[in-house]
């Protein structure tokens, strides 16, 4: 499989909600949000879904392990891996977390510490032997990754908030865009900022427009939303990502095709998918 170049994202995790294993959704793959970003050297990880399990498994090796992980926001499907990432028993991780919808009601530490307790895993916080640097910062502040990798964030509407991030390296840029719920006919302001002339955007696009109102208020999108957004905002590519559980293969068959007829180069995520903007 090709690395995608000096700057990519490979999708270990493309569902929302619930992770479905299943005969019916090999195609897509049936693990919750987790997405690994290379900037040459560097390791980016979006989010820690039960996708992460197969991130940790290609991580394994004698080899030291620095990266950052960026939530867009802490509910259980994109946390779930957390507890199974054995590169945090190893004292040669260093790992730096970073989450901007929390503060200053809760912090990251303190929630995925709550994920290494009794009664939830035999897995403590005391076993760990990782260097874990926790980082909460509020939605719309630039974190500060050091250089080279430069990250912008906006607010998305979605209950107890989450974090867009927009991802800048070499002159390109890959935003990650959920969970959010849109307004219909009111684009989203702070998300056609972020977005503005990317190369490639990662959207929430757990319904389709039809689907769309029977579930306002849960905090997710479509992806005729995020083909609407991306053209307002002169994006490249839009990759349909966070897909609902309930939509098997065939039906993402359909919305790829669909998605491809109405934005010609786009299209829907899938484990195992590489993409370079």
């Amino acid at each position: 499989m090709s690395d995608g170049g000096r700057f990519f994202v490979r999708f270990w995790g493309v569902r929302g909600s619930i992770a479905c294993p299943g005969a019916d959704t090999l195609g897509y793959g049936g693990n919750t949000a987790c997405l690994e970003i290379r900037c040459d050297g560097r390791l980016l990880i979006v989010d820690a879904g039960t996708g992460l399990r197969g991130l940790d498994a290609a991580l394994a090796g004698p080899d030291a392990l620095e990266a950052d992980v960026l939530f867009t926001h802490t509910h259980l499907d994109h946390i779930w891996g957390w507890p199974f990432f054995t590169r945090l028993l190893r004292a040669d991780t260093r790992l730096a977390v970073w989450a901007g919808n929390l503060a200053p009601q809760y912090r990251v530490e303190a929630v995925l510490d709550e994920l290494l307790d009794e009664p939830f895993t035999p897995v403590r916080r005391e076993t760990l032997r990782a260097a874990v640097r926790y980082r909460d910062f509020r939605a719309g502040e630039r974190p500060d990754l050091g250089p080279d990798v430069h990250i912008q964030t906006a607010p998305l509407n979605h209950p107890q908030g989450a974090t867009g991030y927009r991802i800048e390296f070499a002159g390109k840029s890959i935003c990650v865009i959920t969970d959010t719920e849109h307004v219909p006919g009111k684009p989203d302001a702070a998300i056609l900022g972020l977005i503005d002339g990317a190369d490639l955007v990662i959207y929430d696009c757990t319904y389709t427009d039809d689907e769309f109102a029977r579930h306002r208020g849960w905090g997710h999108s479509t992806w005729q939303e995020g083909a609407r957004l991306c053209e307002a905002a002169g994006v490249g590519r839009l990759v349909v990502f966070h897909h609902d559980p309930g939509h098997d293969d065939r039906t993402m068959d359909r919305i790829a095709a669909a998605v491809a007829a109405r934005r010609p180069g786009s299209v829907v995520a899938r484990e195992g998918l590489v993409l370079a903007p």
